[in-house]
């Protein structure tokens, strides 16, 4: 039980280190040296856990969607519509990736160009973004003429863009960036006279 619980706290630290790597050195230029010094471990508990940089890398990658999932069921639970569960998470999100280096890392790593064998992460926040968008047309919440694959290309990239400049540097996005985009976007993209745009503006 004591070896499981130091492997695990190993990993954990691995896991981390690296995240804070790539988030602020991106891929290519994170060396498996500097990780087991930034964890403080042995280059043998390196190999043991993780074959390759790639490995850590889609462990890092894995661990940013679980964290993003649990945000998305947790505001889930009290989200009354699907407009306003898409803006709530986008606004949460950019708070969880200031504090959390995994998350930072895992949306830096989706775009990075020097990688190969992704986890496809940011295929996963593509395709949720534009579930609820389409969610949202079903529900008449969108304008007539409003593409959800369209949208939902602008708000991933306003997102992952937030979040990779956060990843360089996270004091420079403040939260009022999220709300700012939101108070341009809404007016095009919510139904005329909806009660939902007058709401999602008294909460910015």
């Amino acid at each position: 039980m004591v070896k499981q619980l130091r492997a695990a706290r190993t990993r954990q630290a691995l896991v981390l280190a690296a995240a804070e790597n790539f988030a602020d050195n991106g891929y290519a230029l994170t060396s498996l040296p500097a990780i087991i010094r930034r964890a403080g471990v042995s280059a043998g508990a390196l190999h043991f856990h993780f074959p390759s940089k790639d490995a850590l890398a889609c462990e890092v990658e894995g661990a940013a969607r679980r964290s993003v999932e649990q945000l998305v069921a947790g505001r889930r639970r009290s989200a009354t519509s699907a407009l306003r569960l898409l803006i709530t998470v986008t606004r949460d999100l950019l708070a969880l990736g200031a504090t959390d280096a995994v998350v930072r890392a895992g949306f830096k790593l989706s775009v990075d160009p020097s990688r190969k064998n992704g986890t496809d992460f940011g295929s996963w926040w593509r395709a949720w973004v534009c579930e609820q968008l389409l969610r949202a047309q079903r529900e008449g919440e969108l304008a007539d003429g409003v593409s959800p694959d369209r949208v939902a290309a602008v708000i991933v990239a306003t997102t992952v863009g937030f979040e990779v400049l956060g990843a360089a540097d996270h004091d420079r996005i403040p939260p009022q960036h999220v709300e700012q985009f939101w108070s341009l976007v809404l007016p095009q993209l919510a139904a005329p006279g909806d009660e939902f745009v007058g709401a999602a503006r008294s909460d910015s």
